[in-house]
């Protein structure tokens, strides 16, 4: 017969903070697991084993015979918890799943403050571009850990230029070297937290950043003698993209950088690598993220495929530039993620050629080729006339994973 789990949500890990619910199911479960901080109250009296991966926890758990099993998670079960990795594992048990007191609720309670309209984001084992969630909300919550500290976190949103933003930091929260500070973001960055540190943030002027700045006109951007690619090839080359909110997208050849830009826009939880081997570029790429407020949008200087092997893998990639190196960069993709998405513009027949022969060779599918004619109009003089740009292929297509 299997045993009865119990999932107890033990607040900030002070027994002063449990409810009387998961006290009482504590006293009535022999078998305690969690991780050790969680369990160190209660060593006396109970059979604590240390675990925290939710696979680990499972075989542990099918061997405990009939005995109930209490398993011990910080905060709420259903707030950045493990959880959410136990419950499908958990199927075929007898499982109570038992609130408690988040982070999020017991910090804004401390701050005198509601909690309802809190926007929330977590930086613990992941990556987090916390500037940008600061940037676009009147109040976001954060959780750090793992290498992130709090710290970090500060010192990432003043560098962006909003180092006047006020952050509550609580750390240690619950226990008795708990300390609540509040200050700027620049103010905070000089000091140093412990790795249970939250923190919220107060942006009096947010800015909403998304996908309705599609279509950016081409006299927004900065330009100088640098490439760039145009607002209408821009749009349908963005299109052929298929960009979701938490994509990774390499820039290849950026130049001014207007596909980084709008790219960066369209993806609030995700992130883009604007890769350009140009000095003149680069300032006009660095110049265009800040004018844009593009957070989220890291300059790469170098040149391709030479300095790809240090980006994370990417989902999605726009080639607008490859001097000549095409199938050696589209190599370095796939073998980063062999699912992933390409575009490519080409303006010769070369590079048409080129791209085509690269797509064939390795083997990518779905692929699309169209060409794109763009005729607008300008004034002369009283009159106005068609002025025809030069047309533009664009290619697309993408990997075939698991092949």
């Amino acid at each position: 017969m299997k045993p009865k789990v119990c999932l107890i949500g033990v607040g900030m890990g002070n027994p002063a903070t449990l409810t009387a619910e998961a006290e009482r199911a504590i006293e009535a479960c022999p078998v305690l697991v969690g991780a050790p901080r969680l369990l160190e109250p209660y060593q006396k009296g109970k059979n604590c084993v240390p675990l925290i991966a939710a696979a680990d926890i499972l075989a542990y758990i099918e061997t405990c015979g009939e005995s109930p099993v209490g398993v011990l998670l910080s905060g709420d079960v259903g707030f950045y918890s493990g959880a959410k990795n136990l419950w499908p594992l958990l199927e075929g048990y007898e499982v109570e799943s038992l609130p408690g007191i988040s982070s999020l609720a017991y910090l804004c309670t401390k701050l005198k403050t509601s909690w309802q309209d809190a926007h929330v984001a977590s930086a613990h084992g992941r990556i987090l571009n916390a500037a940008g969630e600061v940037q676009s909300h009147a109040k976001t919550f954060l959780l750090t850990g793992g290498k992130t500290k709090a710290q970090d976190v500060c010192r990432a949103i003043a560098e962006w230029g909003m180092d006047w933003v006020e952050i509550s930091v609580g750390e240690n929260l619950s226990y008795a070297e708990e300390r609540i500070v509040t200050g700027t973001a620049a103010e905070l960055a000089e000091l140093e937290f412990s790795d249970l540190a939250v923190l919220l943030c107060r942006n009096p002027s947010p800015v909403f950043r998304g996908v309705s700045n599609s279509g950016i006109p081409d006299d927004a951007f900065l330009r100088g003698d640098a490439p760039m690619t145009k607002e209408e090839v821009r749009t349908i080359s963005l299109s052929k993209l298929r960009l979701c909110a938490h994509h990774v997208l390499w820039d290849v050849g950026a130049g001014t950088g207007s596909v980084s830009v709008e790219g960066g826009l369209a993806l609030p939880a995700g992130r883009v690598y604007a890769i350009e081997k140009k000095a003149d570029a680069l300032e006009l790429l660095r110049r265009n993220k800040e004018q844009f407020g593009v957070s989220n949008l890291h300059v790469v200087p170098g040149t391709a495929p030479e300095v790809l092997d240090g980006l994370p893998a990417p989902d999605r990639v726009f080639l607008g530039g490859t001097s000549g190196d095409m199938e050696a960069i589209l190599r370095v993709v796939f073998e980063k993620n062999p699912a992933a998405r390409v575009v490519v513009n080409a303006i010769t027949l070369e590079t048409l050629a080129e791209a085509v022969r690269c797509f064939r060779t390795l083997g990518l599918s779905g692929v699309d080729v169209l060409q794109v004619a763009v005729t607008k109009t300008r004034e002369v003089g009283r009159y106005h006339m068609m002025n025809a740009q030069n047309p533009v292929w664009i290619i697309s297509g993408e990997g075939r994973p698991g092949e």
